[in-house]
């Protein structure tokens, strides 16, 4: 099927166009005809399977019929859980709107300058994209108005719910028009990312799609067994040194690894800088501008760069320490192998990631087999799985032959407390011969 069957206005297909697309994705086929018919929904759907589109091209269909309210707000409201995204999904409408007249998006987040922010909202505008925290703020200082609000739109509530939003993500639903159209996108929907879909939206509409496996048939995953810190450092300047890559990211745990990691390869001449929460937003938007226009060739980030990060050169992800969630890794790796080209994944695993590893392989369905680097080999081997055993079975006793006047007898020699008696020949006439470790008779027993 092609975007021209979606029934979209002939403007917002002239822009698609341009853009690239010949025809929808899977999600984009679901999710489109549900929106423009009014239903609520809510939609699971990996990063990097069109889901943005699947979002704002019916929301950019609805608006193209004038608002009958003379208020000034906005008629859609695009909620994402961090500034990059809301940078990306702010770019996509507009460029996915340039031919519709009087449609303008105005995005805020947090860090950022607020009189910048205020100017924007004083005047006309159809599309909000906001991140929860910073819109809470304008919102009690009365500076939106969600009086002609029709469209709310949840952009990776799950990734939203982690990060501690559920109350302003709330709050906020609170306070639009009851009678809004609500779209939830979420990589998964269970636990509670479900029960705020039950609590916000009316009869929804549900689409599942899993298209990791299909993205990750474009990925090489490799998993590297390493002993400690530094035996990762020796492999990352390896593969920095030996891989052909274009652009590369190495994801850490942590903010102040990322920065330490940093100095390193700057050290040994790499053009590498750092992404992660602690950069004000005009650092982090410098560094991100700096990565498309290929001045830097390795990134090092933090989960922040896990979504909404869209640059097509990055050849080669590097999970330095591993996510702690399986989705968390689905979405680091997908920063690569987009747009059909061929992406490398490389992880490495300490033997306390052993558990993560296995989570990882059940949840994509993928086997992660170890690989090694000649001269870089871990010196931890490890274990063979032990063979499974019977617990009900009982061992057998081990034997041993004594000799004893010439002859040989068996005898167990695992015996435990007053076992039964073993007999030898004396003097022609079977007796009874009690272990030494036998208990004694009690003082009070009969004798």
């Amino acid at each position: 099927m092609s975007f021209q069957e979606l029934n979209l206005h002939p403007d917002i297909l002239k822009a698609v166009e341009e853009e690239g697309y010949t025809s929808p994705t899977e999600i984009q086929l679901m999710a489109i005809p549900k929106v423009l018919a009014g239903h609520d929904l809510r939609a699971s759907a990996q990063t990097g399977t069109g889901k943005t589109a699947a979002f704002i091209l019916p929301a950019l269909n609805k608006l193209i019929v004038r608002s009958t309210s003379r208020a000034r707000g906005p008629r859609i409201l695009i909620l994402v859980p961090t500034r990059e995204l809301a940078m990306q999904v702010t770019a996509k409408a507009v460029a996915y709107s340039k031919y519709l007249p009087r449609m303008t998006t105005v995005c805020i987040y947090g860090g950022a300058p607020y009189p910048v922010q205020n100017r924007q909202l004083s005047q006309p505008y159809e599309i909000l994209v906001a991140t929860p925290g910073r819109l809470i703020d304008h919102m009690e200082r009365g500076r939106i108005d969600f009086s002609r609000l029709e469209m709310l739109v949840l952009d990776e509530a799950d990734r939203m719910l982690d990060m501690g939003f559920i109350g302003p993500v709330e709050q906020i639903a609170d306070a639009t028009p009851k009678q809004r159209q609500t779209l939830l996108f979420s990589a998964t929907l269970k636990g509670n990312v479900l029960k705020l879909s039950e609590r916000l939206l009316s009869d929804p509409q549900e689409i599942c799609v899993h298209a990791q496996r299909t993205k990750h048939e474009s990925i090489d995953q490799r998993l590297l067994l390493v002993d400690n810190m530094n035996h990762k450092i020796r492999l990352l300047h390896h593969l920095l040194r030996e891989e052909a890559s274009q652009q590369t990211i190495v994801f850490t745990a942590t903010k102040r690894h990322a920065d330490e990691l940093v100095d390193i390869l700057l050290e040994e001449g790499h053009h590498a800088a750092a992404l992660h929460g602690d950069m004000n937003q005009r650092q982090r938007t410098r560094t991100m501008e700096r990565m498309r226009q290929g001045k830097i060739a390795v990134l090092v980030a933090t989960d922040v760069a896990a979504r909404g990060l869209d640059v097509h050169t990055i050849s080669h992800v590097i999970n330095f320490d591993l996510p702690q969630s399986t989705e968390d890794y689905v979405h680091r790796i997908g920063r690569t192998g987009r747009a059909g080209a061929k992406g490398i994944a490389i992880s490495f695993a300490a033997p306390k990631d052993k558990p993560l590893v296995r989570d990882i392989e059940r949840f994509t369905g993928q086997t992660m087999t170890p690989v090694t680097i000649p001269g870089l080999e871990p010196t931890h081997k490890p274990r063979p799985a032990a063979p499974k055993q019977d617990r009900n079975r009982r061992p057998p006793f081990r034997q041993r032959e004594r000799v004893s006047k010439g002859r040989p007898v068996q005898e167990p020699t695992e015996r435990q407390g007053t076992a039964s008696p073993t007999f030898q020949k004396r003097d022609g006439a079977p007796k009874p011969r009690r272990y030494s470790h036998s208990p004694k008779r009690a003082a009070h027993a009969p004798r």
